[in-house]
């Protein structure tokens, strides 16, 4: 039984139809000389030294795939796995004279083991198609003209022009035009997004409207895609703790079912009967060869990994997908992750004038700001059409806010203990304290006489998050919210989006504590943050989940999952798809021990033949395989 890496070394790349996939091909082979051959004998059309002769070439036409392996893991790491079983019972088939249930044998599991082995091809296969996204050649730009030349030929820095309906060669920074791009393919998002001078863009991603310009940042074969690719394959080599216990099992069990078929062999040359007991040792071999239950794990952890790698999610290993079948608990970020990261004006309060004009004057001062609180005021003003009046002699006052003089009067903008300092009552005004009681940051904008209005700004929550912690909660995960703004701002948005649970002002290290604390009181715990300031408490959770992290190398290494988009829906789905692996790898495990729990004893009692035991194990391995792909399907 081939682990789930092996397949990568000699048919990974197979995109052919599963007929011709060339383990599946040569037992279909074999399989027609076998039948062509029980035909002929049944007429005595055949000598029986022909007759053996052919079932012999069917065997070594079906079985040489498998059998070179378990020849390769006996000599090269001296493991005596479930090939040397079947071996075994092939030759003791032989050696009793039962030509036509050795072939049987050796057919039917190279058939399962084709099947197998196109199964993780077709999984590796489906994940590398995503570099047929990404065309084969780039509108290179030199001296202002275009030439078409490989893609493959990018180097950094160098200028491509992508224009409408044309997907990107390799990731860069557009450098002229605007456009709307889709993303989907890498980032999992499912609608387009806006792209401008400066903003990023992704290999294989599709330029939906105006032509654009773009300076490459990677080469291909460094692109954000082919990054993905590598990531899900060695994912897909990394086995989870179920799948270590089951090779571990089978390197004990499979020794033990060899002796024991010995000794069944040997002993009845002492008491009588020995060819009736070295028939039910070879009916033993093939009925505890636990083919189906070292499969039960790895098809359904490299479909689940492959299935999310196409929609964005990146999973690190097996370990990882069992682990987020387990998570009982989970933990948000707030900034970033929760909330959108950044400021917006929430709420404008006239003192004198109009909110609009309140609005104005802040902008007009904040115009030469470069604070983060002065550019969402700017922003809202332009949302609502205001245009800024000149100002002059503007200055900002460090750690308060910034002051200029708008027509006749000096305006300043700012905090609370600003206006405070030019001895106004800001306490007088209830509603500074009632915005304040929201979470929201309130800024004042006055003159040294009085105070004309004020503007509250919050990083407000992403529109779905509320709807992603009621589906946890439904789903009976727990979650927190651990952050290090401060109590009042994080019990705010906790409250609206129903997190009960909030531990605020904490700094990085206090996060790996409190997740260290969570880890003692749940089986398993996630941890979702933006990145790598997040990464102490990413990598102390049982699964670290870094959120939007396309293109960014130090994100996902600090995390054990992946999200390429800044969509905090796949985080329920990553759940859901660990669960529904985890459910199906448990599946398949119990379905396996009951099978060998049935054929064990029946062939130790030599109440089923060697034909039944063929069929029942081949069909048990089958049966694995195709449950393990439902969670592909799912």
């Amino acid at each position: 039984m081939r682990d789930s890496d092996d397949p990568e070394e000699s048919h990974a790349q197979w995109s052919g139809p599963w007929y011709l996939f060339p383990p599946i091909r040569n037992a279909l082979i074999a399989a027609a000389i076998a039948i062509l051959t029980f035909g002929l004998s049944l007429f005595d059309y055949l000598p029986l030294l022909a007759e053996n002769g052919l079932y012999a070439v069917s065997m070594l036409l079906g079985g040489f795939h498998w059998a070179q392996e378990g020849f390769e893991e006996l000599v090269g790491e001296y493991e005596i796995d479930i090939e040397i079983l079947m071996l075994a019972a092939t030759g003791g088939a032989v050696a009793l004279g039962l030509w036509e249930e050795a072939a049987f044998l050796v057919i039917l599991y190279g058939a399962a083991e084709g099947v197998e082995e196109y199964t993780f091809a077709r999984t590796r296969a489906s994940i590398r198609s995503l570099l047929d996204l990404a065309p084969e050649e780039a509108r290179l730009i030199t001296d202002g003209t275009t030439q078409m030349v490989p893609a493959r030929e990018l180097d950094i820095g160098d200028l491509f022009r992508v224009k409408p309906g044309e997907s990107i060669p390799t990731d860069g920074r557009v450098v002229d035009g605007r456009s709307t791009v889709d993303q989907a393919a890498v980032t999992g998002e499912s609608t387009a997004v806006d792209k401008q001078e400066g903003d990023q863009v992704f290999a294989g991603t599709v330029n939906q409207e105006g032509v654009i310009d773009i300076e490459a940042t990677t080469t291909f074969e460094d692109n954000t895609l082919s990054k993905m690719i590598h990531l899900v394959e060695e994912a897909q080599e990394e086995k989870g703790k179920s799948q270590l216990f089951i090779e571990r099992f089978g390197g004990v069990y499979s020794p033990i079912v060899l002796l024991a078929a010995l000794g069944l062999m040997i002993a009845p040359f002492v008491i009588a009967l020995p060819d009736y007991w070295a028939r039910r040792a070879i009916v033993l071999l093939v009925a505890a060869a636990p083919c189906a239950l070292v499969m039960s794990t790895p098809i359904a952890i490299a479909s689940g990994i492959g299935r999310a790698g196409r929609e964005g999610v990146l999973v690190k290993g097996g370990i990882h997908l069992e682990n987020l079948g387990k998570i009982e608990a989970i933990a948000f970020d707030k900034t970033g992750t929760l909330t959108r990261g950044e400021p917006v004006v929430t709420d404008v309060v006239a003192f004198e004038g109009t909110e609009d004009d309140v609005l104005r004057q802040a902008a007009s001062v904040e115009q030469y700001s470069e604070h983060h609180l002065g550019e969402a005021i700017m922003n809202a003003a332009g949302e609502r059409g205001l245009e800024q009046t000149e100002v002059s002699e503007f200055s900002s006052i460090t750690g308060y806010g910034a002051q200029a003089q708008l027509m006749e009067e000096t305006v300043y903008v700012g905090k609370p203990g600003l206006f405070e300092r030019f001895d106004l009552d800001v306490e007088g005004f209830s509603e500074v304290e009632d915005l304040r009681n929201e979470g929201k940051t309130v800024v004042l904008v006055g003159t040294p006489d009085r105070i004309m209005g004020v503007i509250a700004l919050r990083d407000e929550p992403r529109p779905e998050a509320k709807d992603i912690i009621r589906d946890l909660h439904e789903m009976g995960v727990e979650v927190l919210m651990l952050t290090g703004d401060n109590e009042e701002t994080a019990q705010a948005i906790a409250a609206e989006l129903g997190i009960d649970d909030v531990r605020a002002d904490l700094k990085p290290e206090e996060k790996v504590e409190a997740v260290k604390e969570l880890t003692k009181k749940y089986e398993a715990v996630g941890m979702v943050g933006d990145g790598i300031n997040d990464a102490p408490a990413l990598a102390q959770a049982t699964v670290g989940i870094a959120m939007g992290t396309a293109g960014t190398d130090a994100a996902i290494e600090a995390a054990d999952i992946a999200l390429m988009a800044d969509d905090i829906t796949k985080v329920t789905y990553a759940l859901r798809l660990g669960k529904r692996a985890q459910g199906i790898s448990r599946q398949n495990i119990v379905f396996s021990l009951l099978v060998l729990a049935v054929l064990i004893p029946g062939a130790l009692l030599g109440l089923i033949g060697i034909a039944l035991a063929v069929v029942a194990h081949e069909g048990s391995e089958l049966l694995a395989i195709g449950n393990g792909l439902r969670v592909r399907r799912g």
